[in-house]
């Protein structure tokens, strides 16, 4: 009888959004497939867990793939996390659920934490459809052709940036969507958690005057005919 591939979500920020099935399930896996075995490192001592780590990130997932799939098959579970969040969005796992899925594995979510779905929630925008866009591009050409494509749909959109690049897209955003609402989430349960609200030029404009900008950032660009925007506000 094979094992079971648990896909397990981890807090965005805060700790304590991590569930008592996740805290479970990682403590009773045969091994915990993560992106950075310090960072999960660090989420495991603070549960007071003890499991063996193996990384499992973009230049190295096509690789662990079989050796992954072989103990499943052979009856060992095995817990799937990212840095922070739902696994696969933006971060390594896929080829992993697809192979163990064609084998035949059972692959069971532990769903949780998602910076996709919790800015959603608070944006205050038409909540669906929605389409997911993963990261904006970092050259400027791609980035005003990513612009584009989203401007083509007619729900909202959302996508992740840095925050070394998100003068560049806001501008490049401004460009191509005009006075379409969009919403910027900054450090999403954490410390300095920070939603702003207005067009990508009014946004721009705010964080220009700031010395730096820092945190994970979730951009939720609303419909072309959303709720009108306003003034960047906490």
């Amino acid at each position: 009888m094979s094992g079971i591939l648990f896909v397990v979500s981890t807090p965005i920020g805060n700790l304590a959004d991590l569930s008592p099935r996740a805290r479970d399930v990682l403590a009773s896996a045969a091994v915990v497939a993560c992106e950075d075995t310090r960072r999960t490192g660090r989420l495991l001592a603070h549960c007071g867990i003890k499991n063996r780590l193996l990384s499992l990130h973009e230049h190295n997932e096509a690789s662990r793939v079989p050796s992954l799939v072989e103990r499943l098959a052979q009856g060992d579970d095995v817990a799937l996390v990212s840095d922070a969040g739902t696994p696969l969005l933006c971060d390594p796992g896929f080829l992993l659920v697809r192979e163990a899925a064609a084998r035949g594995v059972t692959v069971r979510a532990v769903p949780g934490p998602s910076a996709v779905l919790a800015a959603l929630a608070v944006s205050g925008l038409p909540p669906y459809p929605f389409t997911f866009a993963g990261f904006v591009p970092r050259k400027a050409g791609k980035r005003r052709t990513f612009f584009a494509g989203l401007a083509e749909l007619g729900h909202t959109s959302i996508a992740f940036e840095s925050p070394h690049r998100i003068q560049a897209s806001l501008e490049a955003a401004a460009e191509v969507l005009g006075e379409r609402p969009v919403v910027l989430c900054r450090e999403l349960t954490k410390l300095h958690e920070e939603v702003l609200r207005g067009t990508a030029s009014t946004i721009a404009d705010h964080l220009e005057q700031r010395a730096s900008i820092k945190g994970e950032i979730v951009l939720v660009i609303g419909p072309p005919d959303g709720s009108g925007s306003r003034s960047p506000e906490a």
